[in-house]
């Protein structure tokens, strides 16, 4: 089992200077949930834990990495067996949504890893993530004369109320719950104050 005080500085430095909604915060964010879900799965924390801390190291929007190098040199400075590092990897290659869709991962591990990714892309904090993503990547907020434009308010419909449907555990769907009638709940009041009905 690895430390935490062994990773989290190398998080910290890989994510430096980050504003699109992937930052360390993120990070821990997605870690501390995907435990919680483990807590009801039959599962390898280990494994569940390393690819929650790893899971956004070599993401295809922040990095120009190729095979995980991120995560593989990590594990090998943690002196991760070759097998967990394996385990690790499949399921950081199971969490991406703009890469994977619909596609249910193969492992129980890879399963949570996800649940917890797309947990924090809804609800509050999935709305202050999107307007974030969406600044840092210069889109604009809204546009009521084409739905077909890249914007913040697009991506709700395009992935963030796609998500409670998608989840692989009973804890996720039940925490999506919540955070679902949060977002339909926003976007109604957003409505609302653009065409200045409050």
């Amino acid at each position: 089992m690895f430390e935490e005080k062994e990773i989290l500085p190398r998080l910290k430095e890989i994510f430096a200077g980050d504003y699109s909604g992937h930052d360390y915060f993120h990070t821990m964010r997605v870690y501390k949930t995907a435990l919680a879900i483990a807590q009801s799965e039959n599962c390898d924390k280990n494994v569940v834990a390393l690819a929650a801390l790893l899971h956004d190291v070599d993401d295809y929007k922040l990095f120009k990495t190729e095979n995980y190098a991120n995560a593989r040199a990590i594990l090998k400075d943690l002196g991760i067996s070759d097998q967990i590092t394996q385990q690790v990897i499949a399921a950081i290659d199971s969490v991406s949504f703009s890469k994977n869709g619909s596609k249910v991962p193969a492992t129980i591990e890879g399963k949570i890893v996800q649940d917890a990714d797309r947990l924090d892309a809804i609800g509050a904090m999935g709305i202050g993530r999107c307007f974030a993503f969406s600044g840092s990547f210069g889109r604009i907020m809204y546009d009521p004369e084409n739905d077909q434009t890249p914007t913040a308010i697009n991506h709700f419909y395009e992935k963030l109320l796609l998500l409670k449907d998608r989840l692989n555990t009973q804890k996720a769907r039940q925490i999506a719950t919540r955070r679902d009638a949060f977002m339909r709940q926003f976007l109604e009041e957003f409505y609302a104050e653009w065409n200045g009905e409050r």
